[in-house]
């Protein structure tokens, strides 16, 4: 199956709910027209919370944190943990109809891509349980997490999402995201689902290849190992050459209610 590339300017504050909308427009679409899509997008200083998050037992104490920090917040529409967005982190969406594929299979997609995007590591999927969003396909090398998996199915199609710390300072990401659990749990901090984050669990691509490697180095990895040699076409385009916008705004709408929460803490996250 043909895959169709897709990347844009690296979303802000002002467009933090697009990613989420335009995923699940792209996936309805791969459902329905049995094609398969593939998303670079980055944000600039952002923390992504799960929902879960948003029912931390002191939630003001922890965005307070991250506020200190210079970091903007949104609320996803996926499952799991937060997690730390960045111009070091690269999150790629492998968007396809759902067919028969179970929920590991999903998974299993994603790892084998980035094992052959890069053939010198040996990445393994398990739990890394004193990261970040810590689950079941973790993806480490040496026993220290550089990626997260997740997945979201909507309608006919499956949209598998993987984050990427291909370089920066992670342990000061994993610091962050330590401190804003222990804000926002106090006493019940690493407890009821939670994670007790260890900074030191987790790297980067570049720290494992032992050399610095660029966000533009990594996607041509990708898309080596993909065997796709087009140029990518920008994401809000492909929406309004396949009359996708009353679908965007409609999805925004949605995510505009689902952060409808951090709006009323001190107007922390504004559309």
């Amino acid at each position: 199956m043909e895959i169709k590339l897709l990347d844009q300017e690296t979303f802000t504050k002002k467009n933090a709910l697009l990613p989420f909308a335009l995923t699940d427009v792209l996936t309805e679409t791969a459902g329905k027209t049995n094609s398969s899509l593939f998303h670079f997008w980055q944000f600039e200083q952002t923390f992504i919370l799960g929902m879960k998050d948003t029912r931390v037992d002191h939630l003001k104490a922890g965005v307070k944190v991250l506020k200190e920090n210079h970091y903007d917040l949104v609320i996803r529409n996926a499952g799991g943990l937060g997690v730390i967005s960045d111009k070091g982190i690269l999150n790629i969406s492998w968007i396809f109809p759902k067919g028969n594929t179970s929920i590991d299979q999903g998974y299993e997609r994603m790892l084998t891509l980035i094992q052959n995007a890069f053939p010198e590591l040996t990445i393994q999927a398990y739990e890394i349980s004193h990261s970040y969003c810590p689950g079941k396909f973790d993806l480490s090398v040496d026993g220290k997490k550089i990626a997260g998996i997740a997945q979201r199915r909507v309608k006919e199609g499956i949209a598998v999402m993987m984050y990427l710390s291909v370089s920066g300072d992670q342990n000061k990401r994993g610091e962050i995201v330590q401190a804003f659990y222990q804000k926002s749990l106090a006493e019940n901090y690493g407890k009821n689902g939670y994670p007790e984050v260890w900074p030191q669990t987790m790297t980067t691509l570049s720290d494992v290849l032992h050399q610095t490697i660029s966000i533009s180095e990594t996607k041509r990895r990708f898309l080596q190992a993909l065997n796709v040699d087009e140029a990518a076409q920008n994401a809000l385009d492909w929406v309004k050459e396949n009359k996708q916008e009353t679908q965007i705004e409609n999805k925004l709408v949605h995510m505009t209610k689902r952060n409808k929460q951090l709006e009323e803490l001190n107007d922390v996250h504004s559309l």
